[in-house]
């Protein structure tokens, strides 16, 4: 049984951030259930990495001593696993948005597909994309391309340790991607299709580990508040 105390020394929890909830959402609700579970006003409460609404998976919860050490796992190597539509693009690389443009796709093999991962191995300069969550000007850039506002984004250095392809059902191409702090999936698939003289965006996005943390080990929302009030 969890005390008030376990939380304000600090508990490092891992959450299966469900479809379409921010990771502030996340953290807000578990906040809120710890506060009323224990009668007490405050609590520390923060995640090591944001996860996007469209993407689901490992979410690593910080509490009370332990928010000290979130820069700590937010640094570590994480993995991915996901889909890439080939032929299409959407401005925010993934579905947030609609479908932009449409590119040829017939010069495309399963043998090309994979060979092209290669470009993508190793130290590589990643551009963000426009919809995220990073600031210019005090101001965070999803926030300017929701108000049709372009910037310059400046490309930064990233590193892809393994970029495999794990199943081809055309256009839907599965993968699964180990990479540095910092790296955009979005961005990778955006470029991926620009690499096959094409277009391509993200449909689907599961981040399954941060460093030695696994989603295989990790809990439902609701499988956190049972436990904590049970």
């Amino acid at each position: 049984m969890n005390t008030v105390e376990d939380f304000k020394d600090g508990k490092v929890l891992l959450i299966d951030k469900p479809l379409e909830w921010t990771s502030f959402q996340v953290v807000n609700k578990l906040r809120w259930h710890i506060r009323k579970q224990f009668d007490i006003k405050k609590i520390k409460v923060g995640h090591a990495g944001t996860l996007d609404p469209l993407a689901t998976g490992l979410l690593i919860i910080c509490t009370g001593k332990q928010t000290k050490s979130i820069e700590t796992y937010q640094g570590q190597i994480k993995e991915y696993t996901g889909t890439i539509v080939l032929g299409s693009t959407t401005p925010s690389y993934d579905l947030e948005t609609e479908i932009n443009e449409t590119f040829p796709t017939d010069h495309i093999t399963d043998e090309l597909i994979h060979q092209t991962t290669e470009q993508f191995i190793g130290k590589i300069q990643q551009k963000p994309p426009i919809f995220s969550a990073i600031k210019k000007d005090g101001k965070r850039l999803y926030e300017l391309a929701r108000q049709g506002k372009t910037t310059e984004i400046k490309s930064r250095e990233i590193e892809i340790r393994e970029f495999e392809i794990t199943n081809i059902n055309f256009p839907n191409v599965e993968f699964r991607v180990v990479c540095s702090k910092g790296t955009y999936i979005r961005s990778l698939a955006n470029d991926f299709g620009v690499a096959l003289n094409s277009g391509a965006h993200l449909s689907v996005l599961r981040r399954t580990k941060i460093g030695e943390f696994s989603v295989d080990n990790a809990q439902s929302i609701d499988g956190f508040i049972q436990n904590l009030t049970s």
